[in-house]
């Protein structure tokens, strides 16, 4: 609804004709036609947010109403409807009623009062005492009608008695109405006993128009003002909030801060901070602000109670009472403090980046409608800067912990460790890591998974496409998503959401594996609502790469100084065997000799004693086995010359030296095409020679033994699979021991040192081996030896 139209049926009703000569009327419209052009120019520049314009523009309008209405009186109040009050300061007024008759020419102000909002108070005098709009005058009668009101037709309640006794004698209050809402009231004194024409009713109804959008857009600027005011107020305490996050050390510290400030800034006199604890289940107190608490409640809160921060915590949705003894919250509301009487309550979800729940933030207040929309939307902007602080310190805690467990902890640990701290940070259903095993993705640690690991494939999966792409990916539904290559793991896990980022120990460097988080239909939000959970990821998967590339970093330090300890003490044992050997040749090698000097001098004897002659002969022959056994056991202790061997040419001579039983098949893939390795060529035979035989028993001589070779970064790696019974977890790292073998006996003319020697052989030859096994089926030997062309 705009301002009041005055139409010639309205004139008609409520004035009387003019006698007016028809220039005059003429002259008189055409100067009432330049002052509302005068006004209308006013208005505008008082919209512009000129506040001495708007004063000057209620001056200009009472003015002109004075002027237009010959020997009247114009005065202007306005009104507050919302309170339902007259502003007495805000009086403007021309032509106060005196003794004596203004000029035609111009208007004699009396004295005035302040301006209203917006008016300054340069040209005003004293308001003259009485004069203020009585609750049942013809103004409030105006206001309530929507109409003019005159006193010639209205008989109760009649002239203001301030004004009779001033002399006036008639008078019309005009109320000004924009937009539905009436903002003051316009009083015409005559001093005449007389009716308004019907010029003077419609310029006036021009003027109440005027005057009426004036104090409307002045009041519009004041609350626009006051909201830009508060707007920047808001902003100066939000980047303040900013600030403390990054300035802040510990996590109360910046919630207290928070808080603290969240009370300046809506008035409230009380506030709690609780965040929802690792189950999920309850709602913590982690800071606590207000004046002279007695008893406050900070016992953890049941995220499922009957209270309104319980409420607030399972909607995610923020709640304003305007009074807690009101029904229904009367019922459930929770105190903050059993000494303290609260009227009004504000409570804001904390939620984070991915829309979890981080906890609840609620401000309280004895007085009653304390808080306002805008109160609502401050703090919940509060809580996003709160939810930040606790996001960012939960990742720092589990950044800090994790520095010190890659100092002192194994790989391994340090892995378990990130993929349960992904599902936390998170809040996933469960997590995975896997590293990059030639054409496969090996499983190495997991969090909240209900099976075993199994194998990816490197180019069919959705952490291989992240390997591959080296950037992050997600899907919104793994069951329906082709890139995920496991549906019935999806399924029997219960995933839906999905996000892998690769495993990265460097900017530059390869990828070694994949980290990935898996949600559930349950999960509070979705992963890809915010970089948060890309980021966080990324930070834990980078932790990851520095943990696995320490770790081998480490193993091959260890193999190093392995290696060259096995080169040392092989130094010192080749030289006593040597020495033994030289020794052992002087007494055991005469043997032979001495047995043929005896056969010889006493071979009539010996014709004559079959027994004495073969046990001579028996006698020549073990000394001469004995001798050879040493020899070729005592060879293995000298120095190995690494030189060029080709590895298809090894494995031949091994399958050939082994005996292996005739069920026994032996496949090889890719032996032709791999380049030459460093090693000792007899070495390197005996080496394979006892993982063939080894596969053979451990297959009770019937089964297949598959031998693979891959180049890989300047080594050759060597696989040798069978499909036997495998070898248990517990057993896979005993099985290189010194004093271990599962054989039942060792082979004659073997030292029976087992995978120890084999072990052993591989550090003097600058390799490594590994087993693989399930405990169930089959075993895998993996061996990496260094390409001739690359070893230094």
């Amino acid at each position: 609804m705009g301002p009041i139209c005055y139409t010639m049926s309205m004139v008609h009703a409520r004035s009387v004709p003019s006698a007016v000569p028809p220039d005059q009327a003429v002259a008189d419209l055409l100067n009432a036609l330049e002052k509302l052009n005068h006004i209308g120019a006013a208005v505008n520049q008082a919209g512009a947010g000129d506040r001495a314009g708007t004063q000057a523009t209620l001056r200009l309008i009472v003015d002109s109403a004075v002027q237009m209405v010959a020997g009247a009186s114009a005065v202007i109040y306005t009104y507050d409807e919302a309170r339902g009050v007259f502003d007495p300061s805000s009086r403007v007024s021309a032509g106060e009623l005196t003794d004596e008759v203004p000029s035609p020419d111009g208007a004699q102000a009396g004295p005035t009062g302040a301006p209203p909002e917006g008016v300054g108070a340069e040209e005003s005098a004293p308001q003259p005492a009485g004069d203020e709009p009585r609750p049942d005058g013809l103004g409030m009668g105006a206001i309530h009608a929507r109409r003019p009101m005159l006193s010639y037709e209205e008989l109760d309640p009649g002239i203001h008695p301030a004004k009779v006794a001033a002399g006036a004698q008639s008078m019309a209050a005009f109320p000004l109405v924009v937009a539905g809402d009436c903002v003051g009231v316009l009083y015409v004194y005559l001093r005449e006993a007389r009716s308004f024409s019907q010029l003077e009713m419609l310029m006036l109804g021009n003027f109440v128009n005027q005057a009426a959008t004036t104090v409307y857009h002045a009041r519009q600027l004041a609350g626009v003002q006051r909201d830009l005011a508060r707007k920047d107020d808001e902003l100066t305490r939000l980047r303040k909030a900013g600030l403390l996050i990054s300035s802040r050390l510990r996590l109360e510290e910046t919630l207290e801060a928070i808080l603290q400030m969240a009370l300046d800034v809506t008035n409230a006199r009380y506030g709690i901070f609780r965040l929802l604890d690792e189950s999920g289940r309850y709602l913590v107190t982690r800071a606590i602000a207000g004046e002279h608490l007695g008893q406050p409640a900070i016992e953890p809160l049941p995220v499922d109670s009957t209270s309104v921060m319980g409420w607030v915590a399972r909607h995610r949705q923020p709640l304003c009472i305007p009074d807690l003894q009101a029904d229904p919250w009367a019922r459930v509301y929770y105190p903050l403090d059993r000494d303290l009487t609260m009227r009004s309550e504000l409570t804001v979800p904390l939620l984070g980046a991915n829309g979890h729940l981080e906890g609840v933030l609620n401000l309280e207040s004895p007085v009653a409608g304390a808080f306002g929309e805008q109160d609502s939307h401050l703090l919940q902007s509060l809580a996003t800067q709160a939810s930040i602080a606790i996001q960012q310190a939960r990742l720092l805690d589990a950044l800090q912990e994790i520095a010190g467990l890659l100092l002192v902890q194994p790989c391994q640990r340090v892995l378990d460790r990130l993929a349960e701290l992904a599902c936390e940070l998170l809040n996933a259903r469960s997590s995975a890591i896997w590293t990059v095993q030639g054409e496969q993705l090996a499983p190495r640690a997991s969090a909240n998974r209900h099976r075993p690991g199994d194998p990816l494939p490197l180019r069919r999966s959705l952490a291989g496409q992240a390997i591959l792409e080296r950037d992050a990916v997600m899907a919104s539904d793994v069951r329906a998503d082709p890139r995920f290559a496991r549906l019935d793991l999806a399924l029997a896990e219960g995933w839906v959401g999905a996000l892998v980022v690769p495993v990265l120990s460097g900017e530059d460097a390869e990828p070694l594996g994949a980290f990935g988080v898996y949600s559930g239909q349950a999960r509070d939000g979705s992963f890809g609502q915010s970089d948060w959970d890309k980021k966080v990821l990324s930070i834990l998967a980078r932790y990851a790469g520095l943990a696995l590339h320490n770790a081998r970093r480490q193993e091959a330090l260890r193999q190093a100084q392995e290696q060259r300890a096995v080169a040392e003490t092989f130094a010192a044992l080749g030289d006593i065997a040597a020495n033994l050997l030289h020794h052992l040749n002087n007494k055991v090698g005469t043997i032979p000799v001495r047995v043929q000097g005896i056969q010889d001098k006493y071979a009539a004897v010996l014709d004559a004693n079959p027994y004495l002659a073969s046990n001579l002969a028996e006698i020549e022959c073990s000394a001469a086995e004995a001798m050879a056994a040493v020899r070729d056991s005592l060879s293995l202790l000298h120095p190995i010359q690494l030189v060029p061997v080709s590895l298809a040419a090894c494995v031949s001579s091994a399958l050939a030296s082994a005996s292996l039983p005739a069920n026994i098949a032996v496949q090889s893939e890719g032996l032709e095409s791999m380049p030459p390795v460093a090693a000792g060529q007899q070495s390197l035979v005996l080496v394979i020679i006892n993982l063939l035989q080894n596969a053979a028993e451990a297959m009770d001589g019937q089964g297949t033994v598959i031998i693979r070779a891959t180049a890989q970064g300047g080594r050759v790696l060597l696989a040798v699979s069978d499909n036997g019974p495998g070898i248990p977890p517990e057993l896979q790292e005993r099985i290189f021991e010194f004093n271990f073998s599962a054989r039942k006996a060792a082979k004659r003319g073997k030292l029976g040192f087992g995978l120890w020697w084999v072990k052993t052989l591989m550090a003097r030859l600058g390799g490594s081996i590994q087993v693989e096994s399930d405990g169930k089926t089959g075993t895998t030997f993996r061996l990496s030896l260094p390409c001739a062309e690359t070893r230094s």
